[in-house]
């Protein structure tokens, strides 16, 4: 396939013609992280949508987030979006980055995705950046405590690249907020993230779309255990492709290139464009290929 395809497709399918991807972002984090591969995909043509789902993300301006609800309202928000997505393209993938990921996973188990993206997913907190505190975590758990404690991301906020290390931890001081998310975690969104996680792994084996895996082998959130996990217990062993010059941000890290055209080219073999319909595009196609 060459440069010219995806402008066919762009100028000879209509949006509703075209199969959609829908996108979910990490925990009090944004869409800014998933641009990157958002973009890729566009420019091939599928429609893409990233939403910005309250009590889940951060306003990408003042990183506030609203009340945190139950996992449940992220998972009925985001089936909100597929059936709307699926109403209009028919075939819809799903995929996220870290906690967008797994809730990709809820959903699949809920919807008929036409294929799944995992970037830096994360069963367990447990990579080389996260503190041995964590064991005390389920602690903040309870309800006095997590609806007022909070705890604060450190240095090197998933990234390896240090302009942009750099650049985020600028954003956070001055802002709060920055493209990898918001400068502190609320306890109440771990909880529930960790209840989505739990949700999530009693129904790995039931999900058998066609998937692919992106991991870096130095994630500092998630460990090398996530992707074994997947490995072992999905009902379709997904791709897996593994990234050694990034940590846990993929989509904005050294590699950022290589992933975001390592998800294009899993769609179009996984989850095809529509056919051409128009003649000249045809032959033009049959040219390129």
């Amino acid at each position: 396939m060459t440069g010219s395809l995806p402008t066919i497709l762009h100028m000879n399918s209509s949006p509703a013609q075209r199969p959609a991807v829908l996108l979910f972002h990490g925990l009090c984090a944004n869409p800014l992280e998933l641009a990157p591969v958002a973009k890729s995909l566009r420019e091939v043509g599928y429609v893409v949508e990233v939403p910005a789902m309250a009590g889940y993300g951060v306003s990408s301006s003042t990183g506030e987030q609203l009340p945190v609800p139950p996992f449940e309202h992220w998972l009925a928000e985001a089936e909100a979006a597929f059936d709307r997505l699926a109403a209009t393209h028919g075939r819809v993938a799903v995929g996220g980055l870290c906690m967008g990921a797994v809730l990709a996973l809820a959903l699949a188990a809920r919807r008929p995705a036409a294929a799944m993206v995992l970037i830096s997913t994360t069963l367990h907190f447990d990579g080389w950046n996260v503190s041995p505190w964590r064991r005390l975590l389920p602690l903040a758990y309870l309800p006095p405590l997590r609806r007022r404690m909070s705890f604060r991301e450190t240095a090197p906020f998933g990234l390896k690249n240090e302009r942009l290390r750099a650049w985020v931890e600028q954003a956070m001081a001055t802002s709060q907020v920055s493209a990898v998310g918001a400068a502190r975690l609320s306890a109440a969104s771990l909880y529930e993230a960790s209840r989505l996680i739990r949700h999530v792994r009693a129904r790995l084996p039931r999900l058998a779309a066609p998937t692919v895996v992106l991991h870096a082998t130095e994630d500092d959130v998630a460990s090398p255990r996530t992707v074994h996990e997947l490995q072992q217990r999905l009902g379709q062993t997904p791709e897996v492709h593994w990234f050694h010059d990034s940590y846990h941000m993929l989509t904005l890290d050294n590699e950022r290139v290589a992933v975001a055209r390592t998800v294009r080219d899993f769609l179009l073999r996984s989850h095809p464009l529509a056919t051409l319909s128009s003649p000249s595009a045809v032959t033009a196609h049959e040219q390129h290929a």
